[in-house]
């Protein structure tokens, strides 16, 4: 019988803890090798957050019955933001391919603040240019049915939707005085920058000559 001393037994302990911990990891993870062929869509986005058009495209397999998002590529061509889209696509194209379940990386992309304030679009107001590319996957996942659209409630006597919170542009925009109202839209998000006045929720601009 082989007898083992107090530190012995310490390192037995935590190398049970640490298999344990492997497996654990191990069993919330699959990683999923890319075939020749997949099945993909685009979206083009036009966020008040950067210059052009940002085209974001999301490829998805069939893995038996389970539909699983594969890898997301984003483009532009505004080249000086070239870098930060290789680092978000090949960040998320890794959750993709591993986690069994990627809508965590919504929550966290809606997390990230804009320092110069969120924006509204289409009655939605977003915190940054992060949380766009959030609504593209969630929108993406809806379509190719990754994840099931929850049902919408008719709305009320008073028109709101019951279960969604009723936000004014000033409540939206945090409050934030550095915006000054719209002329055409009368919200609270426009910008002055270089002696230009950009609206960021209907596109407004007007500069000083």
């Amino acid at each position: 019988m082989i007898k083992l001393t107090p530190d012995a037994s310490i390192t037995e302990s935590k190398g049970q803890a640490q298999k344990q911990n492997t497996a654990s990891v191990a069993s919330t993870t699959h990683a999923t090798n890319r075939p020749d062929v997949v099945d993909a869509k685009v979206y083009k986005l036009k966020s008040a957050f950067v210059k052009n058009s940002v085209f974001v495209t999301l490829s998805y397999i069939n893995e038996g019955s389970v539909i699983r998002p594969i890898e997301i590529f984003i483009n532009s061509k505004d080249l000086t933001r070239a870098p930060e889209y290789v680092v978000l696509t090949r960040l998320i194209s890794a959750i993709f391919r591993r986690a069994t379940d990627a809508m965590f990386i919504l929550e966290e992309l809606q997390g990230i603040f804009d320092p110069n304030g969120g924006s509204f679009k289409e009655g939605k107001y977003y915190h940054s240019f992060y949380a766009e590319i959030a609504d593209v996957i969630e929108r993406f996942f809806y379509d190719v049915g990754i994840v099931e659209k929850p049902m919408v409630h008719p709305p009320s006597d008073n028109g709101h939707v019951e279960g969604t919170p009723v936000l004014s542009k000033d409540e939206g925009n945090m409050g934030n005085r550095h915006y000054k109202i719209c002329p055409d839209c009368n919200n609270r998000t426009l910008k002055n920058e270089n002696g230009c006045d950009s609206c960021m929720d209907c596109g407004y601009s007007k500069c000083d000559k």
